[in-house]
């Protein structure tokens, strides 16, 4: 099978959420111009950069989260898990502007360091976080496609001390959780290691 996006592909469902997966949660907390808070999750979401580091989340249209990270210039990104799931999931929805999701879903807050939004108090990770990009995308003939991009630099990082193993962060022992095509989500159950070249790996044998 082949298509061109711009002329559909034809299946029941849209295959390219499914293709470009697990994604990363971004399960981002912000306040607005008034101080007022909101929080939602966003699988349009990565890490960008690791020195400084820097990490974005993509919004379809001008949501909350994004217009807020551009008019405060702050936000918190709180590690989605597999226990923290239900309460990720309710805030989602249709909130409206100026109701903080962590109300209204029952979510417990915690203060920040060095920025104004809150974390998510039940959270493995944290990482409190200062705008450097924000920009609508356009397309390849130049349109506004309506999506917005939010990269902000890591200026500080909880991480709560049950999940570090041997000085490193457990994933599996948190629950990371990510986002796949149509309904679907992925926990992190199991890891493997594996060196690169440049550490002293080797390649194996192309069959």
């Amino acid at each position: 099978m082949f298509y061109e996006p711009k002329n559909g592909h034809g299946l029941p469902w849209d295959p390219m959420k499914a293709i470009v997966a697990p994604r990363p949660i971004g399960w981002i907390s912000t306040v607005d111009a008034e101080g007022r808070v909101n929080l939602a999750p966003y699988s349009y979401f990565s890490m960008l950069h690791n020195a400084p580091p820097m990490i974005a989340f993509g919004s379809e249209g001008m949501k909350h989260s994004a217009a807020n990270a551009r008019a405060t210039g702050e936000f918190v990104f709180s590690l989605a898990t597999r226990a923290l799931f239900d309460a990720m999931n309710a805030s989602s929805g249709n909130t409206p502007e100026g109701v903080s999701e962590f109300d209204e879903a029952g979510i417990p807050a915690a203060p920040s360091r060095l920025v104004r939004p809150p974390r998510v108090a039940a959270s493995p990770a944290a990482l409190e976080c200062r705008v450097v990009h924000a920009m609508e995308l356009h397309d390849q003939d130049g349109r506004p496609s309506n999506g917005f991009l939010t990269i902000g630099q890591v200026v500080g990082v909880h991480i709560h001390e049950a999940y570090l193993r041997d000085g490193r962060f457990d994933a599996v022992a948190a629950g990371t959780i990510a986002r796949l095509g149509y309904r679907d989500y992925a926990q992190v159950t199991e890891i493997f290691e594996v060196l690169r070249p440049a550490d002293g790996g080797s390649f194996p044998p192309v069959r």
